[in-house]
């Protein structure tokens, strides 16, 4: 499966992978990277919308056909209004381990079973496709540092680089740091949030989650 058909939730559970070790990552950091990665494909594909600040299902009925998204956007039509940093955090786990279980039945993870300590039983999801994570690192690069005006990025590709930024995963040093990289996410973001009313809202709410997530990790433990 090329690479940009994977869902933004899912491209960024494989921008993580651990690349010392080829395993998925396993942190709260992804756990909260990979939801907002849900939650902005469901806002950019007019499925969520803003309210104020509340993220609201635009009707009752909609399905994308992706378990993962459409399994968030069950959550948040039966569950109580809430902020978009909120649903950033609240449950992120289990957006993540669906989504990774839906690169384990497309063939980009194996489950792989193991035994703790040679008693307690455990499965560590390794990649099988172990070109694609870097991959990704280089089209992150590319659109946080290449020559293609941010206008002409997808908006797709500018919400991978600019989550992916937030987190501090799969990202040159520097890229983000210093006017002009500032100026390159603030030009990525406003790319990323033009397709539907209040999206520069959401793009900057989840941002500021992921962000916020990112500064409370120490710096030995980021990807």
């Amino acid at each position: 499966m090329p690479n940009g058909s994977l869902s933004l939730p899912a491209r960024l559970c494989l921008l993580a992978v651990d690349p010392a070790r080829s395993t998925a990552a396993d942190t709260a950091r992804v756990h909260h990277l990979v939801r907002a990665g849900a939650l902005t494909e469901l806002a950019q594909r007019g499925l969520l919308t803003d309210d104020e600040g509340i993220a609201t299902p635009a009707d009752l009925d909609s399905r994308t056909g992706d378990a993962v998204l459409d399994g968030l956007l069950e959550l948040v039509r039966e569950s109580l209004p809430r902020r978009w940093r909120t649903w950033v955090r609240l449950h992120a786990r289990v957006t993540y381990d669906a989504v990774r279980e839906q690169l384990v039945a497309e063939g980009h993870l194996r489950a792989e079973k193991k035994r703790v300590l040679g008693v307690f039983p455990s499965v560590e999801h390794v990649l099988a496709r172990t070109a694609v994570p870097g991959a990704l690192r280089d089209e992150v690069r590319r659109t946080l540092e290449g020559p293609l005006p941010a206008g002409e990025v997808a908006e797709r590709d500018a919400a991978l680089a600019v989550l992916a930024a937030a987190a501090g995963l799969g990202v040159p040093a520097g890229a983000t740091s210093g006017a002009r990289g500032r100026a390159r996410i603030t030009e990525l973001t406003g790319r990323c949030g033009r397709a539907e009313p209040g999206m520069r809202r959401i793009v900057g709410e989840v941002w500021g989650a992921v962000s916020d997530e990112a500064a409370r990790t120490p710096a030995s433990a980021r990807g």
